[in-house]
């Protein structure tokens, strides 16, 4: 086993790389980036009056730099050359894009991912501010999903065929395809205000006077703001778990020592949790840790942006919007690397529960 995890962690590094080479080279062409995102904002409040450097001197090279800058950034036009040129330096576009990509991973390798370009805070310290909350929402959502899946699933492989499993089908059907985004805000306009009831509250995971409650009225407060995100995110959540939680379980009991254990005399209880149970969640206990980073954070990106529930999605969201570039690469690449090593951490999950998987006989 040593070797294969040996093998896997090397095969992270070219993996990596390639992840992290892609999106470094879309984003050189990506309209609109941090030194465009400064002009905009100067342009549009009348910067370019107070920034214009002196302009006396309308010579041939001042002329021909000012071309340059105006013709490399869209709204460039007015702006001091030299300002220009700071703004390069200040965010790193004064050298050549190799090199930026080396030292970016050079820092990175050290995880030293730098200050945000519009917030003065360096981007480790901000996404462990935000992450408290995309946790919150990945372990609610993860637990909530096996707890309903896992029962139901297991229900329907013991009634399949029958109409409990058909109209269950239907259900989990149905939720799996409305989108979670559509349904949170379904349940926005429902429930929080919008033109029927106003139950919840419409954004935050905590009211604003929540230090100066009691801790069963924070408790309380925290629930009552997470209902509608995470009732959002479970509809959809819960349908794979289960699907594969009945399939598993009837393939088991398809097998000849579930008749065997059958024709001692055992009970359908002791069969389907004595011996069933385990070889059947096989599959659904390897599967946790990926559900977990699945719900921690492609599954709460939209959700935290419509309750504005200040995590890591809407970080994300908001990052790339603006194009703060390092907190989009830090995000882009503690991800990338927690999903490689949690990819590992699911086949030593599979060894655990069953030790006859051996992977060092076969290839990764």
């Amino acid at each position: 086993m040593g070797a294969y995890i040996l093998r896997r962690i090397l095969l992270m590094i070219p993996t990596l790389f390639g992840i992290m080479a892609i999106s470094f080279a879309v984003i050189q062409f990506a309209p609109g980036g941090p030194v465009e995102q400064v002009i905009a904002k100067l342009t549009n409040q009348g910067g370019s009056d107070r920034l214009g450097g002196g302009g006396g001197d309308a010579g041939g090279s001042n002329f021909d730099v000012a071309s340059d800058v105006s013709s490399k950034y869209r709204g460039a036009q007015g702006l001091d050359p030299e300002f220009i040129k700071k703004l390069e330096k200040q965010y790193g576009f004064d050298k050549p894009p190799l090199e930026r990509f080396g030292m970016m991973l050079w820092n990175y390798i050290r995880f030293d991912f730098g200050n945000s370009y519009f917030r003065d805070i360096s981007v480790l310290d901000l996404i462990l501010e935000k992450m408290p909350v995309s946790i919150s929402i990945g372990l609610w959502i993860t637990l909530l999903s096996y707890l309903i899946s896992i029962p139901l699933g297991i229900r329907k492989a013991v009634k399949d065929g029958t109409p409990f499993d058909v109209w269950t089908s239907g259900v989990v059907i149905v939720g799996y395809a409305i989108p979670g985004f559509l349904f949170g805000i379904m349940l926005m306009v429902l429930f929080a205000g919008g033109s029927f009831w106003d139950w919840f509250p419409l954004r935050g995971i905590v009211s604003d006077n929540w230090d100066q409650l009691s801790w069963p009225g924070k408790i309380a407060d925290y629930f009552w703001h997470m209902t509608l995100p995470l009732t959002a995110l479970v509809l959809s959540a819960f349908a794979t778990t289960t699907l594969l939680t009945k399939n598993s379980f009837l393939e088991e009991i398809r097998k000849q020592y579930v008749v065997t254990a059958r024709a001692k005399g055992l009970s359908e209880r002791q069969v389907l949790y004595g011996h069933v149970f385990r070889n059947a969640m096989l599959i659904v206990i390897a599967g946790f840790p990926g559900a977990f980073i699945s719900a921690f954070f492609t599954g709460s990106l939209l959700i935290e942006n419509i309750f504005s529930l200040d995590g890591l999605g809407l970080l994300g969201f908001r990052s790339v919007v603006e194009r703060d570039y390092p907190v989009v690469f830090a995000n882009l690449y503690i991800f990338s690397l927690l999903g490689l090593f949690v990819g590992l951490l699911s086949d030593l999950i599979y060894t655990w529960v069953d030790p006859r998987i051996d992977f060092e006989r076969r290839d990764v």
